[in-house]
Order: structure tokens, then sequence, then C-alpha cells
């Protein structure tokens, strides 16, 4: 009997990988939604007994989508595929009746071990049948391209924002990242969407391999740094201004790092890193961030803004490539799909 299997992702990219990762000897009929409320339309219609579930999503998230599931006792079973792995995202989930928690990206033997598990399917993990025609570096849209980018920054995001969770031992609200194709000299308009505070302190990190490179930067509001002292619980003896300059540097290496390293495990390439500097503090980002992309004429940039909402504190990862560097990572993530 074939069974009704929706993917809800917000990112074709992830969707397609979602569905290159089911068992061939798995009878399935699949549909795919966008969001949450397209989820919702599609298992009332019967498309959807069970489904594959992002938690980062606009118009309607993951977390919105299981409550109405609940609340309506839809005939849905739920698996969560996400980059948030954090423990409380997790439990929040399977709180609310989610069947289990699944890291992107996919594994094909973990689904396949999971589904064994359930009783939902019982056989090998061989997944060919359902693998789409990766798009080419030559035939691919702009649109494809930052579609890509923007889940391979997702996933990367999520690994940053686990040990940012675990070092700080709060829940870290991920947004979903923001990912633009921008000249130089228009980068001061997209720091004026990212960072509406006169004052800030920044800390930079470059890395490159496999002619990728980069910048990567941590982006704190100066309000925020007392905060972030109190929670990381450092030592109060020593002068609060050297507290806080620590603070910002031990919080910018676990973002970066881990950033990085997902990063690195997605295109199968090992970044090398540059010590990491601080640019300045208390300044006004522009001027902070005018030495770092002025030799660069054409940048993708990528922000994601985090936040402890229980502590009032937000600061932004900001993540600038050259325009060469972005035609390699979807080269390599090409390479990396068509090897699945």
């Amino acid at each position: 009997m074939t069974t009704p299997v929706l993917i809800c992702d917000d990112s074709s990219f992830a969707r397609k990988q979602m569905s290159r990762s089911i068992p061939d000897g798995w009878d399935v009929d699949v549909s795919f939604a966008g969001n949450g409320e397209e989820a919702l339309r599609l298992i009332r219609e019967g498309k959807g007994d069970i489904m594959f579930l992002d938690l980062n999503m606009p118009v309607m998230d993951g977390y919105e989508t299981m409550k109405i599931i609940r609340e309506q006792d839809l005939p849905c079973l739920v698996i969560v595929v996400s980059g948030d792995v954090q423990p409380e995202a997790r439990d929040r989930m399977v709180g609310m009746g989610a069947l289990d928690f699944i890291r992107k990206p996919i594994d094909n033997d973990k689904l396949t071990l999971l589904l064994n598990q359930y009783g939902i399917y019982s056989g090998d993990s061989k997944a060919e049948k359902r693998a789409e025609p990766v798009v080419s570096q030559q035939s691919a849209s702009t649109e494809d391209k930052l579609d890509a980018y923007r889940e391979l920054v997702n996933v990367a995001m999520g690994r940053a924002g686990e040990n940012l969770a675990k070092l700080m031992g709060e829940f870290i609200d991920l947004p979903i990242p923001n990912v633009n194709l921008i000249e130089t000299n228009e980068l001061h308009m997209a720091i004026a969407e990212i960072n509406h505070n006169e004052s800030v302190s920044a800390v930079s990190k470059g890395f490159m391999n496999a002619g990728i490179k980069g910048e990567a930067l941590v982006i704190f509001n100066d309000t925020n740094a007392a905060n972030i002292v109190e929670l990381l619980r450092y030592d109060s003896s020593h002068a609060s201004q050297q507290l806080e300059l620590e603070a910002l540097m031990d919080v910018s290496n676990i973002l970066i790092g881990a950033c990085l390293n997902a990063l690195s495990d997605q295109l199968n390439v090992h970044f090398s890193h540059s010590h990491p500097i601080l640019l300045g503090r208390h300044q006004g980002l522009d001027a902070l961030l005018n030495g770092s992309v002025s030799r660069w004429n054409k940048i993708m940039a990528v922000e994601i803004g985090y936040a402890i909402k229980s502590r009032d504190i937000r600061f932004d990862l900001l993540l600038l490539f050259p325009d060469e560097a972005m035609e390699r990572i979807y080269s390599r993530l090409v390479e990396e799909e068509e090897g699945v």
C-alpha cells in the first residue's frame, strides 16, 4: 500500500536532498510544501500521512505547524528534519507529538534506521529512484544558487547555535538566514538593515581553502555586553571592560568556529583560519567593516541574527564571500550532491 509522504521545507535544495534520501524499497507518494501553511492544506487533502518537517520557515514555522496538528488532531506522523538541533528544540517538538528529530543534512542510513525502528519501513537504505538531477553550475539560476547557499548556511547556523546553547545554558532563537548578492559599495545599505545601533563592537576572522575564502564577523550591540558577561558567569573580580572583551571573543570563537566547521563538512574542505581580530569597540558598524571588504567587488553577504530572548541579548553573525568564492561554493555543493 502506497504511503502519502510530505516534505515540508522552505528550501527547494533541502526538499530535493530529503527526497533523494528516501529508500527505494519504501512505497511512497511524495508531495512538497514550502511552509507550514501549505503543509496543513496538503495533510487535510490526505497527502501527508507521514511528514518530514523543517523548523525555520517563513509564513508558518515548524513549531506553529506542529501545534496545529496536535490541536486539530490531524492524521499525520511528524519527523522533524532541522538544522536547529538544540536539545530544547527537540524536546519542544517531541513534547508536541513529533515522532523523532533528525539533524540536517540528512543521512540516508540514519533515516532508514529510524524508519525501521518505528516500523514505518523495513528494508535496506538504497536510495536512487527519487534522485532528481542536481542543477549544474552552468544551468543554475541566481535563485537556485541563493537557495542552495541559504540551506548550506542554515545547517551551519544550527550547529553554531547548538554549541552556543551548551556554553550559555539558554535556548538560542535562530532565524532564517538572510542571503544577498551585492556590490561592495552597497554593503552599507545592507548593514543598515542588519543593525540599527549607532555603537557596536565587532570581531573578525578570515578563512580560506580550495579557492573559497571569506570573512566571518560577529557584531555585538554594545548594550548586550554586560548581559553576556553575566550569563557566562565570569569571575567578577576582573575589570568590567576586560570581562566584556573576553566575553565577546569567547562567543565569537564559538559561533565562527562551529559555523565554519559545519561549512567545511558540507563542502568537504578544511578551512584554514586566521586568528580572531577585534575590529573595534563602541563604533559605527559601517566604519568597522570598510577595511574588511574594500578589496572585493561583488560579495555574498549572509546575515544570521542570533537572540537569547530571555536575557534580551542579540548579536549578528555576518559571513562575507567575494564573488569568485561564490561560484566555487556552488561547484562544491553540486559535487557533494552528485556523490550522494
